[in-house]
């Protein structure tokens, strides 16, 4: 029978995990700047790369990835053997990301939660449900962001390319079906929080990068000196 009170307290916990806000801490540590003041006010580590440099970026991408991965041990410790509560504590995690408790600020009146996109909460996440995962989602996501060139698509790429692997591994019978609906709900989390850029992308107007803003670069240059 499952332990109801270890059930909820693994949740909250992973939420309140996935609620620090690794890139505004790092950024202000670095150079005092507020990263929800930069660009699109994000706390990921792409936009902590845009605050303070790679080395920030990083930094804050490694973190993100890390408290999406310790959901695993919280559930491990708490309540073992329960995938339900696995997927639940991973999902919680990349929501705490996006929709940091830390974050939480008055503005017009209203509540607001901010936070990130989740794209590195979200590997952590499939981390903690199947370690070699990230063998398989990290070299495919770097092919995305290279040759799609859309860092919002990187991000719910992740998510995808989690919830196709995890159906692959469920069909066989190497992993339960829950583990899928992470890959799902977490699809969803992330294209939730990526609306503004889907907007750009339908308008044309989202930022591109990897080898195709180099090849767009090299065109424009090439252009204009004829």
């Amino acid at each position: 029978m499952i332990d109801i009170g270890n059930s909820v307290l693994s949740l909250i916990i992973a939420y309140l995990m996935g609620s620090i806000p690794f890139g505004y801490l790092v950024v202000k540590i670095i150079n005092g700047r507020d990263v929800r003041e930069v660009e699109s006010g994000r706390t990921g580590g792409t936009n902590a790369m845009r605050a303070a440099g790679f080395g920030a970026g990083a930094l804050t991408a490694i973190l993100d990835v890390l408290k999406g991965a310790a959901t695993a041990w919280v559930v491990t410790w708490l309540i073992p053997g329960q995938p339900w509560v696995q997927v639940g504590a991973a999902l919680l995690a990349i929501i705490g990301h996006n929709y940091s408790a830390f974050l939480l600020k008055r503005e017009n009146g209203k509540w607001i939660f901010r936070g990130g996109a989740g794209g590195a909460t979200c590997l952590g996440g499939a981390i903690a449900l199947w370690n070699p995962i990230i063998l398989i989602i990290l070299p495919l996501a770097a092919l995305v962001y290279l040759f799609v060139g859309y860092a919002s698509v990187t991000t719910m790429s992740i998510a995808f390319i989690a919830m196709i692997v995890f159906f692959v591994r469920a069909v066989l019978g190497l992993s339960p079906w829950a583990y899928v609906i992470y890959g799902a709900l977490a699809l969803f989390v992330l294209v939730w929080a990526l609306r503004p850029n889907l907007q750009r992308l339908k308008a044309g107007t989202e930022r591109v990068v990897g080898l195709r803003a180099k090849w767009l670069k090299k065109k424009v240059f090439v252009k204009d000196n004829h």
